[in-house]
């Protein structure tokens, strides 16, 4: 049996403890310069966030919101899906002035459900608004209208989307947070994230003339200019056959731009419920219209 160097052994226990000592030594110096110190107010205001991590304060989440409360680069009230308590605690806490930004939804430009929009084929595969895009731009007769196959619901972490008896999504204005997600994910592009208080809304974006946008959907808007010619100067043009509100001029908008709009595509919104001017056709049909 071979002896044992207990002299080689020592040297390379020596050695390891050394190694050990120089590493210990580099770690504890490299922490002392390298460390970042961290205001322990952003966890106490993180925890009075809703913890959605929505990123429609536009931010990443709710630990990057905190931070940039605490640098004073945001107000609380850019977090708008937090309760209003909560966001006067933080104002509170931090001993700044709450502020004031209106709440933004999800919207989408279209009303055409099955029963006034009608389907030229019958689709059938993979239960998604992208790839019946894919075929043809889907479907429907109106090549810009919603397809109804609710990829916006399934994408929506929040559950504020929900489909209605005629395939069209509708936004529960209570539970959206403006995440985006619907917009990003929308292969017609139909939704948008608006403030509240923009309440004169254009829910088409059929950009056919006249008869031909009605041929494709009873509730499209067909260009007439109604709503231009009774709105003040500037605030509605018509734009490619679609009236195209500016919003800069917010503060001019009433109902009454929506009252002789024929079609019922432009409307007037009541805490997000559609409101017709008195000159619109009035929907009775409550089946899906067949197949044209």
């Amino acid at each position: 049996m071979a002896e044992i160097d207990l002299g080689h052994i020592a040297i390379t226990i020596a050695f390891m403890f050394g190694l050990g000592l120089l590493l210990s030594v580099v770690l504890v110096v490299a922490n002392r310069k390298l460390w970042v110190y961290e205001d322990p107010r952003i966890d106490e205001v993180e925890e009075l966030l809703p913890h959605t991590n929505c990123g429609a304060c536009g931010t990443a989440g709710c630990r990057p919101f905190a931070e940039a409360l605490i640098s004073g680069e945001i107000t609380p009230a850019q977090c708008t899906v937090n309760s209003k308590e909560a966001t006067d605690e933080i104002a509170d806490y931090l001993g700044v002035d709450a502020g004031d930004v209106v709440k933004r939804v999800a919207r989408l430009a279209c009303a055409g459900g099955s029963h006034v929009a009608r389907n030229m084929a019958h689709y059938d595969g993979l239960e998604s608004c992208r790839a019946a895009a894919v075929i043809a731009g889907g479907p429907k007769g109106c090549s810009w209208g919603c397809l109804g196959l609710a990829d916006c619901a399934h994408v929506c972490d929040q559950e504020a989307i929900s489909m209605n008896r005629f395939g069209l999504p509708v936004v529960d204005p209570g539970k959206c947070t403006a995440c985006n997600d619907c917009v990003e994910i929308c292969p017609k592009g139909l939704f948008s994230l608006q403030p509240v208080d923009h309440r004169l809304w254009v829910a088409c974006k059929n950009l056919l003339h006249g008869d031909d946008a009605e041929n494709d959907c009873e509730v499209a808007c067909n260009a007439c200019e109604r709503c231009a010619v009774d709105s003040p100067d500037g605030l509605i043009e018509i734009r490619d056959n679609l009236a195209v509100i500016d919003y800069d001029k917010n503060h001019l908008a009433s109902p009454v731009a929506a009252e002789r709009c024929p079609t019922g595509a432009i409307v007037w919104l009541d805490n997000e419920n559609p409101i017709k001017g008195k000159k619109a056709k009035r929907i009775i049909r409550k089946e899906a219209l067949p197949l044209h």
